[in-house]
């Protein structure tokens, strides 16, 4: 079995799924049994820590299926994401942490600089730290080295479907990584998740794809499938791109008349 390991935990789906934006939290459920996932996503923000006597999201998250990845999203400082990373644990959600430190209000892009400092703040402490970041292969380099378990590299703006805009990027962050890549944020179909799989991710994250959809839980099945065929392509190997036509049948041995 083609398995994908992350801070020594294997999985054997390459999807990771969110819990924003659906339309009700049982569409949520239906659509993280159809994508096959078993990371899950989920903000500390919108968890309520302090009763959990009252209906959450994680009622519908079996706990014995799905492992979580509370994120820090909402985070605009170092200081606040460390902050809601230490909440999570506290409170029994993980010791994983997807960490987003956000720049910009508009375009949600990284602040790297205070992304670097909590994740070298957070990996001392004991996380293990999945930083969401830009496409820039200098980033993700000093992201490893400062201790990140995996990088994830946006392929486009959250939320904004364009699907993966710099494929140079990618190829160069895979060709230096020494930890697990995964695209995060950007996908819109399910031609972008295989486009990205055929590039040798370890993994694709994906929320509004799927829980925008016209039918969230069919899109998380087809999410499904072309995160298997893009992985199964990328290791198959594609044939060079080539300018010009070439023959499928090969020329040798034909008979020709006189």
């Amino acid at each position: 079995m083609d398995t994908f390991v992350i801070a020594g935990k294997t999985f054997s789906s390459r999807l990771i799924i969110g819990t924003g934006k659906y339309g009700s939290h049982e569409i949520m459920r239906q659509a993280h049994d159809a994508s096959g996932a078993e990371l899950v996503t989920v903000a500390v923000r919108r968890v309520n820590v302090t009763d959990r006597s009252k209906e959450s999201l994680l009622d519908f998250i079996d706990p014995a299926r799905y492992a979580l990845l509370p994120n820090t999203a909402g985070c605009y400082t170092a200081e606040d994401a460390i902050r809601t990373a230490r909440l999570a644990r506290e409170v029994g959600l993980s010791e994983w942490i997807k960490l987003e430190v956000i720049g910009d209000e508009r375009t949600l892009f990284p602040d790297n600089t205070g992304l670097l400092e909590a994740t070298r703040v957070l990996v001392k402490e004991g996380f293990v730290v999945l930083p969401y970041t830009n496409d820039d292969p200098v980033v993700c380099r000093k992201l490893e080295d400062a201790g990140a378990a995996a990088v994830m590299p946006l392929g486009a703006p959250i939320g904004s479907g364009l699907g993966i805009q710099n494929l140079n990027n990618l190829r160069i962050i895979l060709e230096f990584a020494g930890v697990p890549v995964i695209v995060d944020a950007g996908v819109g179909t399910a031609s972008d998740a295989a486009i990205a799989m055929e590039l040798g991710v370890d993994g694709v994250l994906m929320n509004t794809a799927v829980a925008g959809a016209r039918d969230p839980v069919a899109m998380a099945g087809a999410m499904r499938l072309a995160v298997i065929a893009g992985r199964q392509a990328y290791l198959a190997g594609r044939i060079p791109s080539r300018r010009y036509a070439t023959a499928s049948s090969s020329p040798d041995g034909l008979v020709t008349g006189d």
